[in-house]
Parts: structure tokens; sequence; C-alpha cells
């Protein structure tokens, strides 16, 4: 195995004598770059580290040709929270709480009407109309990681492992899961199971990937398939921005300007996007914009 390339990198691995496959993540400057954008507290802080890296992860495991994201809503104190990671490598996320409150440290706290969902956005024929596929993940769980494991064992009938940790300096995941038939030997994923098992969430932060594998995994001698490098990114754009002025209508579109001036600002990236009242007037008389629309008004 060589050194890691990069301290933000996607890993696929392969323990082939017990028929296991795997991925990990580890998220340096992504994730500060992403936490960064809001002085967050403690607990949304981590769910929303957790979040950005089970949706590198997840990339890393199932065929994405689009983006992936990971949202949970409720109507307690985590309002919101997103992260998504898209096919080209970029990352970025956003938690929203109510006022002066932090999310709770078991998900189960969040309420009946909590809702995790993985979504996957493919190219479609159309480029204006995406394929999109759903999965509900059930919050039976106190813990993010603990909550997808049920999910994978469930969705794809295989014995999954999975942990997550953030700190205010990375944020990682590693995601072990049985080769599907007669892979490996008979023993290979309890065994494997139990080494998981040794490896807690400070010793995932503080050790680089590779390192990580050999350190568990070098009697099974782990095969580094690819790594790829990971960055944030923002998909918002002006063009995006105009589709959901749109969307709202041409009153409403005008009552955002203040002093002459309508200012949209993306919560993810931070960019602000101006607009003149003849700007707005222009965007109705022409054909709308058929993208996604992004951000909400600022």
């Amino acid at each position: 195995m060589t050194a890691d390339a990069s301290p933000d990198t996607l890993t696929r691995f392969l323990l082939p004598a017990a028929g296991v496959r795997g991925v990990a993540v580890r998220l340096d400057e992504t994730w500060q770059t992403v936490a960064g954008r809001t002085d967050y507290p403690a607990a949304a802080r981590e769910l929303l580290g957790e979040a950005s890296a089970a949706a590198v992860l997840f990339t890393g495991h199932t065929k994405v040709d689009g983006r992936l994201s990971i949202q949970l809503r409720s109507q307690g104190n985590l309002r919101g929270l997103f992260a998504e990671c898209t096919a080209a490598g970029t990352v970025r996320g956003i938690a929203q709480l109510s006022e002066n409150q932090d999310a709770p440290r078991d998900l189960r706290d969040l309420g009946d009407d909590a809702l995790l969902a993985i979504t996957i956005e493919n190219p479609g024929l159309d480029p204006r109309e995406p394929q999109r596929y759903q999965s509900l993940v059930g919050l039976q769980a106190s813990r993010l990681a603990e909550a997808f494991e049920d999910y994978f064992r469930q969705s794809e009938q295989l014995p999954t492992r999975l942990l997550l940790a953030a700190d205010r300096e990375r944020a990682c995941g590693l995601m072990l899961q049985k080769l599907p038939g007669d892979e490996g030997d008979d023993d290979g994923w309890n065994r494997v199971g139990a080494l998981f098992d040794t490896l807690g969430e400070s010793e995932l932060l503080a050790t680089p990937v590779l390192d990580l594998l050999h350190r568990l995994f070098h009697e099974e001698s782990p095969q580094t398939l690819t790594q790829r490098s990971i960055r944030f990114g923002c998909s918002c754009s002006r063009e995006r921005v105009e589709s959901m002025l749109q969307s709202l209508g041409q009153q409403e579109a005008t009552a955002a300007l203040a002093d002459g001036v309508a200012e949209v600002r993306c919560e993810f990236c931070g960019q602000e996007y101006r607009f003149s009242p003849q700007q707005i007037s222009e965007l109705f008389s022409q054909p709308k914009v058929d993208v996604d629309a992004p951000s909400r008004l600022q």
C-alpha cells in the first residue's frame, strides 16, 4: 500500500481472503471549509461532519454519476441538515437549527416526525430532467452510523459495518461490507468485524487512512482499489438563482428589492448575487430558466 496522496481522500479497498470490501474517507481542509461557513455548536457540527463523511463514503460504495445527498429534517432543535457529494468529488453541507439551540446527541430525540433520506441524482437522457432515487432511513438508532448500518443491512441484504466521526479539524468514516455470494472464507466476516470493533472514533480521526487500514487489517493483506481527492465545491450559479427568483413570482421577487437591489446569498458557500429592479423585470419577460433553484433569499 502506498502513502496517502492527500489528506482529503476517498479510498476503496478490498480484504480478499475475508471476502470484504470497504470504503474510507478522511476530510481535513474540505471539512474545515464546510464547517467554517457557520459557527455551529458542538453537537450540530459533529453531526454535519458525520453526514458529510457518509455522503462521500456512499459515493464510493454506490455508482453515482451525478450527486448523492443526505438530508435530515425535523420539527425539533435541528430543523434541517444537508450534506452532498458529487461524482466530481466536491462536497458541501449545511445545518439549520432553532435559535440558540444545538442538535440532540441522540437521533431518537429528534421526534417522531424526523425524516432521514439518501437521494441519488444522476443525469437523465434529457439534461433538464435528472433521474432521482430516494431512500428513507429509519431513525431507531441513536447515532447516524448505526442508522445507516441498519439501512444497508435491510436494503442490500448484506452485513455492513460503519463508523463515522468528526471534530473541529476533520471528518472521517470507514465502511465495511461483505461481498455478495460465497466470497472469502467462512470466518472472514466475523474476523474482520472483531478487528473493526477495536476501532474507536478518536483513532479513526487521528490516523491517516492507509496507516489505519494496515494497523487494523494487515493480516488480511488489504488491497487498495482506488483513491481520489475530495474538495469543497458549491453548485450555486447566477442561472440557478434566477430560476429561484422566477419560481417566487414577479410580485414576491420585486418585494425582495431593498435599497434598489435584491440580494441572494448562497447558504453553502456565501456567494452573493445582486439584482437591480431592471434585472428583476427582465427575468419575467423571458422564458423560465429550467435549472434547480438553490438558496433562499437572505
